[in-house]
Formats: C-alpha cells, sequence, structure tokens
C-alpha cells in the first residue's frame, strides 16, 4: 500500500492509529477495502460524507463546507486528547501537497530513541517505551493512566481501548 493511502479524507495519519500498529486484528488504514477496514472507518460518517465523495481529491478539504461540524468536532477532541490537528493536517496537505506532508510527519513521529512510528493514541514509544513528546502533557498524570477502560502496552504504560 503507499504511504500516501494512510492519509484519510479527515487528515488522520492512521500509520500514527493504535489499530493500524495493533498486531492483532490490525486495522489497515480508512482506505483500505474489504475484511481489513476497521468497523468505525467502515461507517465513519466522514468517510462516507456525501460531499466528500463528490471532490476529486477525496480530501475534506477540498469541500465548500470545511471544516465542517463533523471535522471540527474530531479536530478539537484530537487536539485536546492527542496533541494533532485534522484541520491543521489538511491545510498542510493542501498547501505543501501530500508528499511533502508525508515527509513532515515521518520526522514529526519518529521516535527519537529507536527510530519507530509513534502511536498518536500513546504517551510512549511501543517499541522502547521512550516518551512521545508529542503527546499533551495532562495525560502523562497518574491519574489519567489510571481510569477505567484503560490497559498496559507490553512496556506496562496503560493505553486507551479503541
Amino acid at each position: 500500500m503507499r504511504k500516501s493511502r494512510l492519509i484519510a479524507p479527515c487528515g488522520m495519519n492512521c500509520s500514527l492509529c493504535a489499530a493500524y500498529q495493533r498486531v492483532k486484528n490490525k486495522c489497515m488504514g480508512c482506505n483500505a477495502h474489504g475484511q481489513h477496514k476497521a468497523n468505525h472507518c467502515a461507517v465513519c460518517g466522514i468517510k462516507n460524507c456525501e460531499e466528500l465523495l463528490r471532490t476529486k481529491s477525496h480530501f475534506c478539504y477540498s469541500c465548500g463546507k470545511f471544516p465542517c461540524k463533523r471535522i471540527r468536532q474530531i479536530d478539537v477532541r484530537y487536539r485536546t486528547k492527542y496533541g494533532m490537528s485534522m484541520i491543521q493536517n489538511l491545510q498542510t496537505i493542501q498547501e505543501r501537497g501530500i508528499d511533502t506532508f508525508m515527509v513532515m510527519e515521518k520526522r514529526k513521529w519518529t521516535c527519537h530513541q529507536c527510530g519507530s512510528f509513534l502511536c498518536v493514541h500513546w504517551g510512549q514509544c511501543l517499541q522502547c517505551g521512550n516518551r512521545n513528546d508529542k503527546y499533551p502533557r495532562a495525560a502523562h498524570s497518574p491519574t489519567a493512566c489510571s481510569r477505567p477502560g484503560q490497559r498496559r502496552n507490553p512496556h506496562g504504560a496503560e493505553r486507551p481501548r479503541i
């Protein structure tokens, strides 16, 4: 799969997603077809938006309603919880192109210690346990890691269920 196919219409880099990085029942990204697409991608209101389907780019920035309510809601959630902006991602893709965006993403989301791709949903590298500097600081507090609905990754830190 071409790496640029891992960029969802909403601007999410699927290679940063916990569902893509997991080993068991791995999601192949929002643009995958068939059985390898996670249910949340298959039923996604953004991915299946009629306005989006009419655009040439198949990215939300091409829509006359951009940023729509759905994009604004997911952007607020991801900026607050994970330190990433879907709207900023889409604006970068529109202004600089997908290839430049992919280079920027690799530079931004590579673990400085082991070189693995970080997960936007976890506060540390899944390979070496190094702290993910992009993850909001509030998420590193002891209370943030002891909420119900969390489970431990192999490195001992809590991670959200997806």
